[in-house]
């Protein structure tokens, strides 16, 4: 693996520079990746020369690279892409096909190859599920509308990027034959794999998973195990470790043990996917590399830019608001770690050259360092964009419907996520009459009685609007509470409510200090009367049931 006589002391130097990195990495809120990949460079042979690349990095890697795709079928949801309905179909498809063929046009035009541009515009294609989420989360986004239809287009991306692997991986192995001998032979090892993981899926995984999961650490080997196998199983069908490792997780996805598993192997597939950053890094020939800088220019520019603005015009043309559609555009303005690997298992079969590897990977540094910045700063990116954004809305004609006259409501709530909708279920339960406004303009009630449900109407409307307050029945409503966690429209919904003539009780949501002292701001004009604070009165909740039991 290492170059140096000491091959331990060396392996310590290579994770203390790692670490060192990742530390630097973080301070400025960039993602380990990005450091990553510069520790390969630096200790590669271009450098410092503590790394060759040799079978044990590789094996190393290639574990690494197993446990990642082990995790995307273990956490595959597809209950998500339903739930955020038609949107991340229509936008994830239609992202893929816009950015793949435009990708190779501009591929094609930079001097490439046609097999070379279709990999180059394949890999600018995905986006980084990893990151993404960790930045939403960070965010607390991620239950947000954009967030959720963001996820649902990531969950598109990573079945098409396997379906390309699984193609790949098949066509790659079959040496001399012809094209038709290939496609069969690939039919039948498909269907003979699929079908072996489903006779184990429905009869003999849910069985031993019990017994399994009575210890944890057994739990942790059993599924490693049963990754590396099924990976290896599918190597040796002239698959790649990628496709059964991805088959593999999405075997067990439907356990209840997958969110234990997948927590458990977050930390191993980050340590592990170390060395293949790294490794790849250690790759990149700066002798070259020079060449491919304006190449990198143009794919980064259209990756940043091109990718968020066609998922925003998609879901614009579907009703959505500019902002909703921004959001969750630019938080797939970057290329995926799976770009990295698809270019790496490209290279491995001869299909490129190291040079097309070396760009992607320079385009990917590019790009997820961006759109870090990006994604963390996009409140006020859209602040600037806002109104040339316009263009790609489309217009809402927001009439008042002759079912919601004035009186017909005692509550109006703006927002239906993960607060909104628990707050409207108690309302209804208690016998209130709610009025929902969301800007999901394909949102649905989600309540299983009945009932309950039958006193509960939603409408679309956008909070930020000014105007769109005129089109509620105000008159006789009692309490408009907005679960918008955001300060600046919160006070501009209270403002707009008031002018529009609402006598009722105004409740605004603050989930930190800080936007709760900006809302005083509400509060001393009058128009807001009450600021929520849900983490908090959870947090007082709790602690009063505990010290009601020890009571």
């Amino acid at each position: 693996m290492l170059a140096a006589t000491d091959a331990f002391a060396s392996l310590a130097v290579v994770l203390a520079i790692a670490a060192v990195m990742a530390f630097t990495a973080v301070r400025a809120r960039q993602p380990l990746i990005v450091a990553f990949i510069a520790v390969g460079v630096l200790v590669g042979p271009s450098v410092l020369g503590l790394v060759e690349e040799v079978e044990t990095t590789s094996l190393l890697a290639e574990v690494g690279i197993a446990i990642l795709l082990f995790l995307v079928g273990l956490k595959l949801d597809v209950a998500l892409v339903r739930s955020t309905g038609r949107v991340a179909t229509w936008a994830g498809l239609g992202q893929i096909a816009f950015t793949a063929g435009v990708g190779m046009i501009l591929a094609l035009v930079l001097g490439f190859e046609m097999r070379t541009s279709l990999y180059l515009a394949a890999a600018l294609t995905f986006s980084s599920t990893i990151i993404i989420v960790k930045i939403l989360s960070d965010k607390r986004e991620l239950d947000d509308l954009h967030g959720r239809i963001a996820l649902g287009i990531l969950i598109i991306q990573d079945i098409a990027v396997v379906l390309v692997m699984l193609l790949l991986s098949g066509l790659g192995g079959q040496g001399s034959a012809t094209p038709l001998v290939t496609v069969s032979r690939l039919v039948v090892a498909g269907v003979g794999l699929a079908l072996g993981l489903w006779v184990l899926m429905r009869w003999v995984l849910p069985r031993a998973m019990v017994h399994v999961a009575r210890s944890q650490e057994l739990l942790v080997v059993s599924a490693i195990a049963w990754a590396v196998s099924v990976a290896a199983l599918s190597e040796a069908m002239n698959f790649s470790v990628e496709v059964g490792a991805f088959l593999a997780g999405f075997a067990l996805a439907s356990t209840p043990y997958r969110e234990s598993i997948a927590s458990s192997l977050s930390g191993l597939r980050d340590f592990l996917l170390l060395f293949f950053f790294i490794e790849l890094g250690s790759q990149i020939d700066f002798s070259s590399l020079g060449a491919e800088i304006p190449a990198a220019i143009v794919l980064s520019v259209f990756v940043l830019v091109g990718k968020p603005l066609v998922v925003a015009a998609i879901m614009g043309w579907l009703g959505y608001a500019r902002r909703v559609s921004f959001m969750a555009g630019v938080s797939l303005a970057q290329i995926s770690e799976f770009s990295l690997i698809l270019m790496a298992l490209a290279s491995d079969l001869g299909h490129v050259d190291k040079d097309a590897v070396g760009l992607v990977t320079l385009v990917g540094l590019v790009t997820i360092g961006v759109s870090t910045y990006m994604i963390n700063f996009s409140d006020r990116l859209f602040g600037v964009l806002e109104r040339r954004l316009g263009v790609l809305e489309r217009t809402q004609v927001r009439t008042p419907d002759a079912s919601r006259e004035a009186g017909r409501f005692d509550v109006i709530v703006f927002g239906y996520g993960r607060f909104g909708r628990h707050l409207v279920e108690h309302l209804a339960r208690a016998g209130h009459r709610v009025l929902v406004v969301d800007w999901d303009p394909y949102g649905r009630v989600h309540i299983e009685d009945e009932r309950t449900a039958e006193r509960v109407s939603l409408t679309f409307g956008d909070a930020d609007d000014p105007e769109f307050p005129g089109t509620l029945p105000l008159s006789g409503v009692r309490w408009i509470v907005s679960t918008i966690a955001r300060p600046d429209v919160s006070m501009t919904l209270a403002r707009s409510l008031r002018r529009w003539g609402a006598t009722g009780t105004i409740a605004v949501t603050s989930l930190s200090v800080a936007d709760c002292a900006r809302l005083q701001v509400g509060v001393t004009e009058g128009c807001i009367d009450l600021v929520l604070q849900p983490f908090d009165d959870a947090a007082d909740d709790a602690i009063a049931a505990l010290l009601g039991r020890l009571d």
